[in-house]
């Protein structure tokens, strides 16, 4: 190898990957969509995979806003076939999938296939050094996590993460937010390119207060 292929490598491990916290646009036309059984809501961020009912049942409303590649469902995301087959692509071992029958209210559903996901894997990857925001104690006896430390994302917000933490994961529940989901620039890339609509990605190294509207 030369020297100059070298310096290039360097150069290359170097170079911080930029990560994203994924959520949903704020929007004043909710999709008209209701899941007719219980389906997987009593569970918790991360544990998808532990559903052992039966398929759940989710019904649109044709006369409401036809649902987007990706939709927040309590605590799991409802997504559209073609989603799916990115998240697949990119990260395989991140998510957990439980399929959905569509049904529309009088009518016939002529739509993709749509899915439960959760993203599974869990990463105390955070360089709380190095970043910006609040660390606490759990004080809520009720809470699973009493007693625990706990990332506040309220204020100026900035998130470091080490990249020999995350490895060669894309995609990562935060260990002490599991609510907060953290993708690279893969997933990213990935998801517009295949243009797809419902997620927004937001700079860790600068979360805004509360998401964004969809323009």
């Amino acid at each position: 190898m030369s020297s100059k292929q070298a310096k290039q490598n360097k150069r290359s491990s170097l170079r911080k990957r930029k990560f994203y916290r994924m959520e949903f646009y704020r929007t004043g036309n909710p999709s008209g969509f209701e899941i007719t059984d219980d389906g997987p809501s009593l569970l918790d961020p991360g544990h998808l995979s532990d559903f052992a009912g039966p398929t759940p049942c989710v019904t649109f409303n044709p006369r409401g806003r036809r649902p987007l590649d990706s939709e927040l469902w309590y605590a799991f995301w409802l997504i559209s076939d073609r989603a799916k087959t990115v998240f697949e692509a990119v990260d395989p071992e991140a998510f957990s999938f439980v399929a959905c029958d569509v049904q529309v209210s009088n009518g016939v559903w002529d739509g993709p296939r749509y899915w439960f996901c959760d993203v599974r894997r869990v990463l105390d990857a955070l360089d709380e050094e190095q970043s910006q925001l609040n660390i606490g104690i759990c004080d809520d006896p009720g809470s699973l996590d009493f007693g625990q430390k706990v990332y506040d994302f309220w204020g100026d917000v900035e998130l470091v993460f080490k990249d020999e933490l995350v490895d060669d994961a894309h995609v990562f529940r935060m260990a002490y937010a599991i609510d907060c989901v953290i993708c690279d620039g893969a997933l990213k890339d990935a998801w517009r390119s295949a243009g797809l609509r419902g997620m927004l990605f937001e700079d860790a190294s600068d979360l805004p207060l509360i998401p964004r509207r969809r323009s």
